[in-house]
């Protein structure tokens, strides 16, 4: 069997630096992904996605390994957020959020073989007598920022703010650059398990060049 993919190895996805902005190129990838809206940390529709997504990102894990002998370590779970007002993410208005949740996959693993492993998940769970609603919403996203710009943010989340105000109205216009896509989180920390101050978050913004 091959050595298992850990995409968190990729340090210059993964681990940018806390204390300037990277700008980079982010290639293709493959995730399966939820849509949805309101504040995360009272929508239940976000919580039941995050179980959704977990419970058939594990499926696609073993399926990978029983059909083509290769591994990988169920990735960081990850998140897609915009609002009608960009500044909601600096007010913190999070009940105008919008989100798409969602965890990477290895490039080997096609659409059908992913939507294989969701509807194996889903008949696990109609066997357990559980919901399956939100494996309902899982769909397959091709995601391709290209340029972007990141930044590692070490503490909780609404401490992100400050961050974001610099990134939006300091270092974007003062390199010529401008948003082109939605504002991306990568979530390297679980919130059960470490305190929020400690909490690790990739803040990445994909851009393109002002033109003139």
């Amino acid at each position: 069997m091959s050595p298992k993919l850990d995409f968190k190895h990729d340090k210059r996805l993964y681990a940018p630096s806390a204390i300037n902005f990277v700008d980079l190129v982010v290639p293709p990838m493959t995730y399966l992904a939820v849509d949805g809206s309101g504040d995360p940390n009272t929508a239940h529709a976000y919580k039941d996605a995050v179980g959704a997504l977990y419970s058939a990102s594990f499926t696609a894990k073993f399926a990978s390994k029983n059909e083509h002998e290769r591994d990988f370590v169920v990735g960081p779970l990850e998140g897609l957020w915009w609002a009608d007002h960009m500044g909601s993410f600096v007010e913190r208005s999070k009940d105008e959020w919008q989100w798409t949740v969602m965890i990477r996959q290895p490039d080997w693993l096609g659409s059908a073989e992913l939507m294989g492993s969701v509807a194996a998940a889903m008949g696990k769970a109609a066997k357990q007598r559980k919901s399956t609603l939100a494996l309902d919403l899982l769909y397959v996203l091709n995601l391709d920022e290209g340029r972007s710009v990141q930044i590692l943010h070490v503490g909780s989340y609404d401490s992100e703010a400050p961050t974001l105000a610099k990134l939006h109205h300091e270092f974007l216009p003062n390199n010529g650059l401008t948003f082109n896509g939605k504002h991306h989180e990568i979530y390297l920390s679980d919130a059960r398990r470490v305190a929020p101050t400690n909490l690790k978050t990739v803040l990445r913004q994909p851009v393109r060049a002002i033109q003139q």
